[in-house]
């Protein structure tokens, strides 16, 4: 275009020297000027204002050598009306120039506009699926309907070493999916992409995309160990290379959207393995706990059994026995007595671990349950040499199940009479506090080790070197539990500890 008005304004200055002075034919040399808003250059423009003036001031100097050295005022006055149309006719070129350049970037910005609106709605289909399968064969109609090229392809394969899965499409056809390995040509392509980063535009020399030689468009990306591919077979020229950021745009929300559905896959993958191993879990404690209901009541006949023979025995059933004999029998009866409280206590851990729920509730009065527990364990304190104390005035009713309350007292009391050394001190008081009730166990032993402290009531935690089950803390808890109410634990100074119920009083 350049080349053309320099051209166009070199004739029209050879015109005008060959006419005469009146004959004022530099006015044509404002063709080349305006013609130059064609090139939406606006520095040519300037240019050719330029030399146009030049032009005009040297034929007019030339016209009046020719004349014999006499110059019109007629013709210099026309000559520079003429400059100044040059100068009008430029202007008027440079602001129809600006305005074509924001015609065409308010083209340009419209043309995203609507690309920007077409990917959206395209996406918005792959996206409806989190089907693997299906997200794939929604992008590759979604790849066609969106650049309107005459086919797309998208590749997938899960790792390197996979042969390729290819749903293509072509204009006017559904998707159809082989498994194949890929041209070469397309396979180089593919590399060539992956290795600069984005999509690639070939043409029909170098482009073989799904068996026929046509310009395209191809990229790929990885996600993780998998690998997406899209090939575009255009039927214009020019449009691989306009196109381009449209498919690398399309390529990198498929990418998103493909990461999406691979998430999902792992997350429900995640999940229905969780619950394999819940259920696993589940049958696992309940064949735990059957074995453990199993060995409890089988157990539990025999012990009675034999604590009832042999306290026959000690009263004389079966003779007099010899004094060394009876200490072994009275000896045996503890011990029993032992493991009766062994299978009695596994047979309630039983049951709380398997949700079972207790239905003999009743109105009970705390102050009368703390006092026969305490007249009970009295002997166990005297033989210890240790005293205990019990407070109780004021104590609340509660309606709750008498056996698990007495249960969680016995726990408390029995836990601090094995802490407390000999001249100790344990004592034991129940009151109300506000809505609740509250039980304390205070002693003056051995306290327990900071390290133990977090995990006293769980099963075992409160496990110590000659000490008992381990399951008797765990039980108070979860008897405090089930009626909403806590159970705490606080070291006293100088030493000792400090163990307490809270309860609420209503009904469940």
């Amino acid at each position: 275009m350049a080349a053309t008005c320099y051209a166009l304004l070199a004739l029209a200055w050879i015109v005008d020297l060959l006419t005469p002075q009146l004959f004022i034919a530099a006015i044509l040399l404002n063709g080349p000027i305006a013609l130059s808003a064609l090139a939406l250059r606006p520095s040519l423009t300037l240019r050719l204002t330029l030399v146009a003036e030049l032009a005009n001031v040297v034929a007019g100097y030339a016209n009046g050598v020719q004349a014999g050295g006499h110059w019109v005022p007629l013709a210099l006055a026309n000559r520079a009306l003429v400059a100044l149309s040059f100068l009008l006719v430029g202007f008027l070129t440079l602001r129809a120039q600006a305005a074509a350049h924001r015609a065409g970037a308010t083209d340009a910005r419209e043309r995203r506009m609507q690309d920007e609106r077409a990917l959206r709605r395209a996406l918005e289909s792959v996206r409806a699926t989190l089907s693997l399968e299906l997200v794939l064969r929604a992008a590759a109609r979604a790849a066609l309907s969106l650049t309107g090229a005459v086919q797309a392809t998208v590749f997938w394969r899960e790792s390197p070493f996979d042969t390729p899965t290819c749903y293509e499409i072509a204009a006017g056809g559904d998707v159809s999916v082989t498994r194949r390995a890929l041209e070469p040509a397309t396979a180089s392509a593919l590399a060539r992409a992956d290795a600069l980063g984005h999509v690639v535009a070939l043409d029909d020399d170098r482009a073989l995309v799904g068996g026929a030689r046509q310009p395209a468009s191809i990229g790929r990306l990885r996600i993780d160990a998998c690998e997406l591919g899209v090939a575009i077979r255009w039927g214009d020229r020019d449009a691989p290379e306009r196109q381009r950021p449209l498919v690398q745009a399309l390529l990198d929300n498929l990418a998103v959207a493909l990461r999406h559905v691979r998430l999902v896959e792992r997350l429900e993958a995640q999940r229905a393995e969780i619950q394999r191993q819940n259920a696993e879990i589940g049958a696992r404690g309940e064949v735990i706990r059957d074995i453990v209901y199993a060995l409890a009541h089988d157990l539990r006949t025999p012990l009675v059994a034999a604590d009832v023979t042999m306290h026959q025995a000690l009263e004389g059933a079966y003779g007099v026995l010899p004094p060394a004999y009876a200490e072994i029998v009275q000896s045996s009866v503890a011990s029993n007595a032992r493991l009766r409280q062994m299978v009695e206590t596994l047979l309630l851990v039983a049951r709380y671990e398997s949700g079972e729920d207790s239905r003999a509730f009743a109105d009970l009065d705390l102050g009368t349950i703390v006092t026969e527990v305490v007249g009970e364990m009295r002997e166990v304190a005297r033989l210890r040499g240790v005293t205990l104390k019990v407070r109780c005035a004021g104590a609340p009713s509660l309606y709750a199940d008498g056996g698990e309350i007495r249960r969680a007292i016995e726990n408390l009391v029995a836990n601090a009479l094995e802490a407390t050394p000999a001249g100790g001190t344990v004592e034991v008081s129940a009151h109300a506090d506000g809505p609740g009730a509250v039980l304390e166990v205070r002693d003056d032993g051995f306290g327990v080790p900071a390290e133990r402290r977090a995990t006293l009531f769980e099963r075992f935690g409160g496990t110590r070197a000659g000490g008992g089950s381990g399951l008797g803390l765990y039980i108070v808890r979860r008897i405090a539990e089930k009626y909403g109410g806590e159970a705490r634990y606080a070291p006293r100074e100088p030493r000792g500890s400090r163990f307490s119920l809270t309860l609420p009083k209503g009904r469940p």
